[in-house]
């Protein structure tokens, strides 16, 4: 029976113990011409892996004592499931450590014995790289001319088969794609769960193991993929329950507010304008030009006392007070203010960074459309965009482009009831940064906003089956005439869970045959 390799921990602080061995690696191989003008910098999961295999491949006794000294993570980091998929090389592994480990009596069942065993080898392997010119020898066998693998990944991902069985494939990163927005529309029971669930895992599985991997933000309205018992979702996702963030449990690790210090004044009266438009927006409630400027001016009353630091929704709640003539009046900005005072949703300064991790915000406790859940959203998906603004345009080959982040909302009808400035700003601004979306909700109609064309900047407008649909939102679709809509509306009606229907391209192009196509969408969970 083959040894299952999964939901094993990490030895505590294995990273830093191949650290050493890392740098002489990347300092070997930047000996020769970089990659797309990049030095090479190899990912720990590519390290951990090159030594898994060194260790697996000496022969010996093994010291079972030193395999139950090792110490596994404290904080219960996982072993992404790619590590032991990669290369199809699983299929070794298991019969190498039985032949290892075959005097030694292992319950190779129990996870903690087997993630201590799999962390000796690891470690075996790197003292056996540092000693000698066994580094230079492994990476001929092992590395050689798979270098170019740490390029930027091909993603073209499988999502599932066309009728008649041929492959179904997004092109997510190719230089001829315009964009890789995806807008999915589906009712209760569809799949759409499923659906997300597979676009992630294949984006991460692809990268995970490059020099760019595709990271994501996920805000988990239902619940279900921070569920404890869906956790084996996600191995699927390359992560572990660390990227779950529970704002009922602890406050997010971000901060809302924008860093000002040293910027011109005009930027700060910008933001401020925005941010109160935003924050009006947020509830249902009419609110009065006058109350949206007073709250502007609140902001900057706070930045002002920071010296253009951020701060907390606290202080601006009591600079906006200071402001009314009557400071115990609760108007409805007061009322939103204190909501998210009162919740701490938020970290008063970033204590992580919300570009380089992967993170599920576990939502399902808060009302779907009230001001705490839309308010968590709006500030993280607007730190998005100011940290995207930093950063350098997106890399490329004459093949496909970097993909950095996908943003993921399901549910997102919530979103987009309002001018959502930030999510207008990540879908027409963000592309050339890698940086994308993926919005889920239960009909295509959420998506026609008077705020902004979701339609026209989405490369994937995706339809499972719903109970409605508008024949002008099928319209701006495809460009039908009525025997097609007739065609299409029953072609929708007849899809099944995991089911839907994708524009055929060639065909609207060239007005030649059925303008969509249908996929049965693989199943990962």
């Amino acid at each position: 029976m083959n040894i299952e390799f999964s939901n094993l921990r990490q030895a505590e602080q294995i990273v830093d113990e191949l650290m050493e061995l890392k740098n002489k690696i990347e300092q070997r191989l930047n000996l020769a011409t970089a990659i797309d003008g990049k030095c090479v910098t190899l990912n720990n999961n590519t390290v951990m892996r090159i030594c898994f295999l060194t260790g697996l491949s000496l022969k010996g006794p093994r010291d079972m004592k030193a395999v139950e000294t090792i110490v596994l993570s404290k904080t219960s980091q996982r072993m992404v499931p790619s590590f032991f998929t990669k290369n199809d090389l699983g299929k070794i592994y298991s019969p190498l450590l039985k032949l290892r480990y075959a005097d030694n009596g292992v319950n190779w069942e129990e996870q903690a014995a087997l993630s201590r065993i799999v962390a000796y080898e690891i470690l075996c392997g790197r003292d056996y790289l540092m000693s000698g010119n066994h580094m230079d020898e492994c990476l001929m066998t092992q590395y050689g001319s798979r270098r170019k693998a740490l390029g930027i990944p091909r993603l073209n991902i499988a999502i599932g088969t066309y009728d008649g069985e041929m492959e179904a494939t997004l092109d997510l990163n190719g230089r001829e794609v315009n964009n890789t927005q995806i807008l999915i529309a589906g009712s209760t029971g569809s799949g759409k769960t499923n659906l997300l669930a597979l676009l992630v895992s294949r984006m991460r599985q692809q990268s995970i193991d490059s020099n760019y991997p595709v990271r994501f933000l996920l805000f988990d309205y239902k619940g279900e993929f921070s569920d404890p018992q869906n956790e084996a979702w996600l191995t699927h996702m390359e992560v572990d329950r660390t990227a779950i963030l529970d704002p009922m449990q602890h406050p997010l690790p971000f901060s809302p507010f924008r860093d000002f210090t040293g910027c011109n004044i005009t930027e700060v009266n910008l933001y401020s304008t925005e941010m109160a438009a935003a924050l009006t927006a947020l509830d249902n409630t009419k609110i009065s030009a006058n109350m949206a400027n007073r709250l502007s001016e609140a902001i900057m009353d706070a930045y002002r006392q920071t010296g253009y630091r951020p701060f907390d929704f606290k202080r601006l709640l009591t600079c906006y007070q200071a402001r009314q003539k009557d400071a115990e009046k609760m108007d409805s900005i007061s009322s939103v203010l204190s909501q998210i005072v009162r919740s701490n949703i938020f970290a008063t300064q970033d204590e992580a960074s919300i570009v380089d991790g992967c993170y599920i915000v576990k939502l399902d406790s808060f009302p779907k459309d009230g001001v705490l859940a839309k308010a968590i959203v709006y500030f993280l998906v607007s730190k998005l965009n100011t940290v995207y603004e930093q950063l350098p345009p997106q890399a490329m080959t004459e093949e496909c482009v970097e993909l950095r982040h996908f943003t993921i909302i399901d549910e997102a009808h919530y979103m987009l009831g309002f001018d959502n400035r930030p999510l207008r700003n990540l879908i027409s601004v963000g592309r050339n940064k890698g940086m994308s979306i993926i919005l889920a909700t239960q009909s295509m109609d959420s998506y026609r906003s008077k705020y902004f064309d979701f339609y026209t900047n989405a490369q994937y407008p995706l339809i499972m089956k719903q109970q409605t649909i508008n024949d002008s939102v099928l319209r701006d679709l495809y460009g039908l005439n009525a025997r097609e809509m007739q065609e299409l509306r029953q072609d929708i009606a007849s899809l099944g869970k995991g089911e839907l229907l994708i524009k055929n391209q060639d065909a609207y192009l060239l007005g030649i045959g059925k303008k969509w196509k249908k996929i049965m969408v693989t199943r990962v969970i």
